[in-house]
């Protein structure tokens, strides 16, 4: 029974305060879509509530309304004890109103302090020139308060991405931010780094910050959160105390159905017949020595920290990248591969990490994504046959089930789970045998990950050979039959999921330097 926390009741374990920040019966339209109705939210100083709610659930639009991006069709916003109109940006930050977008926001090539003083810079000489000093001495006093060890004249570009995110919690509260909106903050930092934003969030909780926080990693609610708000469908579900509530209920308020789950996946078409051998595979300092096979029907987990070298050998033998030596093999035959169009002429596809840069073309409609590797196979004469074309990519849109109005629909307005599913029909529609997923449910909802998970599975029973890189390691342990570990460009152990293997476990092996 799901535990509803009602505007008096204090969070267990936080520090909360007052209210400070009521969005009452929020309503948004675009031209054939109600994107947001009459929809509540409440923020107290000093807490961490989440935002969940599936891909295209709302959230976002909620917090482009609040941070003044969009503008409201209905309801009110309360700050402070006062009703507001934030008609933009500007009004937002003025008021004390931050976002920290996924995608950071930040120049590479000028320093910290520039970056976050950047149109306030300090003057000196009648206002003619920059005061560089005073601008460094200000970042600096910033930074003692938030307890970031940083130098404020290093350049943005020598920063680590978890760096550049404690740049721009900073920069947020240069503008004595009283609410921070941080979105996916976690998406792209490894466990120590997400180790020392939490460090910083609980010290923004302490100093009464509000914080809205939204992140499709359930493992993270009770790390962080006091309270998690759900949206589902553009409407407000309900506020839930973290600590009284199970994951599974939040879930189960997120997507109103009952989350498929399989530990470990029975493969009906697992065998030992291997269909890829890599043998000492070298690259630079990025891959040393790594030998591994894969078997037809099998999911093969590849597990490891951040520059761990897991997408740098998957891009080797895909051949985006030139690797110096080893030896690549399918199905028995050594094979040369020194360009993409290699690996897909044997069989291998590869779905990137990154998505929006190298699987899909978002300005092309769903058709052409799902045509685009296989285009020889729809000329007839030397004319692309645009009626096979249609029918392959429909057959597609159902046996995968993206909901896309039509074949026609511009991949840029799909949701992040449905892009996923447009590049792994690419790949189906070439017939790939061997499938590369690089973290294939980075950045979409629980949902759509569930269903990615179903996807993988059928396909390894249908005698797919795939190969699935993920930081998540619960997903590594619900999907994989064996996994390989890296750490610093090298296997560090290899382990079968029929021996209980942990995240623990993994984890050894993850830290394990070799040599």
């Amino acid at each position: 029974m799901m535990i509803t926390v009602s505007k008096n009741d204090e969070v267990v374990g936080g520090m909360m305060g007052e209210i400070i920040l009521e969005m009452k019966g929020i309503s948004k339209a675009f031209p054939g879509v109600q994107a947001l109705s009459n929809v509540d939210l409440e923020l107290r100083s000093g807490e961490v509530l989440a935002l969940l709610g599936e891909n295209g659930a709302g959230k976002s639009t909620l917090m482009k309304v609040l941070t003044g991006i969009y503008q409201k069709d209905e309801g009110s916003i309360v700050y402070q004890g006062k009703e507001i109109e934030i008609p933009d940006t500007k009004t937002a930050q003025s008021l004390g109103i931050s976002i920290i977008h996924q995608e950071l926001n930040l120049a590479p090539d000028l320093t910290i302090a520039q970056n976050i003083f950047i149109g306030r810079e300090p003057k000196k000489g009648f206002n003619l020139f920059l005061d560089e000093k005073q601008l460094n001495k200000m970042t600096q006093k910033l930074f003692d308060r938030l307890n970031i060890n940083l130098n404020p004249r290093e350049k943005v570009e020598n920063l680590t991405v978890a760096k550049q995110q404690m740049v721009e919690i900073a920069k947020a509260l240069s503008f004595d931010s009283k609410v921070l909106v941080m979105d996916e903050p976690t998406a792209a930092l490894t466990d120590s780094e997400i180790d020392s934003l939490f460090t910083m969030i609980r010290k923004l909780r302490s100093d009464g910050v509000g914080i809205i926080y939204i992140s499709h990693r359930m493992e993270e609610l009770k790390k962080i959160t006091d309270r998690v708000s759900v949206m589902r469908d553009g409407t407000y579900v309900g506020t839930v105390g973290t600590k009284e509530t199970t994951i599974d209920q939040i879930i189960a308020m997120m997507v109103g159905r009952q989350i498929y789950h399989n530990q470990k996946p029975e493969i009906k078409n697992r065998s030992h017949e291997k269909v890829l051998e890599v043998k000492n595979l070298n690259r630079g300092k990025t891959i040393k020595n790594v030998s591994f096979e894969l078997n037809k029907g099998e999911i093969l987990g590849f597990a490891g920290l951040m520059g761990a070298g897991r997408t740098e050998v998957a891009r080797a033998i895909f051949g985006a990248d030139p690797f110096d030596s080893g030896e690549i093999s399918i199905k028995g035959k050594k094979v040369q591969i020194k360009s993409p169009y290699d690996a897909v002429q044997n069989g291998i596809g590869y779905l990137s990490e990154d998505r929006k840069q190298y699987g899909v073309m978002v300005e092309m409609d769903v058709k052409s994504n799902v045509a685009i590797a296989s285009m020889d196979d729809f000329l007839n004469l030397g004319f692309m046959n645009g009626t096979k074309i249609n029918h392959q990519a429909n057959e597609m849109v159902e046996s995968l089930k993206i909901k896309t109005p039509s074949v026609h629909q511009l991949v840029k307005n799909l949701s992040g789970g449905n892009q996923q599913k447009v590049v792994i029909g690419k790949w189906l529609t070439r017939n790939s045998d061997i499938l590369i997923f690089d973290e294939p449910t980075r950045g979409i909802d629980i949902g759509a990950k569930d269903e990615i998970y179903k996807l993988l599975i059928n396909l390894a029973e249908q005698g797919k050979s795939i190969i699935m890189i993920s930081s998540e390691l619960p997903e590594i342990l619900r999907l994989s039959h064996r996994v390989i570990v890296m750490c610093e460009g090298m296997i560090t152990g290899e382990l079968q999921n029929d021996d209980n293997i942990s995240q623990e476990s993994i984890m050894a092996l993850a830290t394990k330097r070799v040599g």
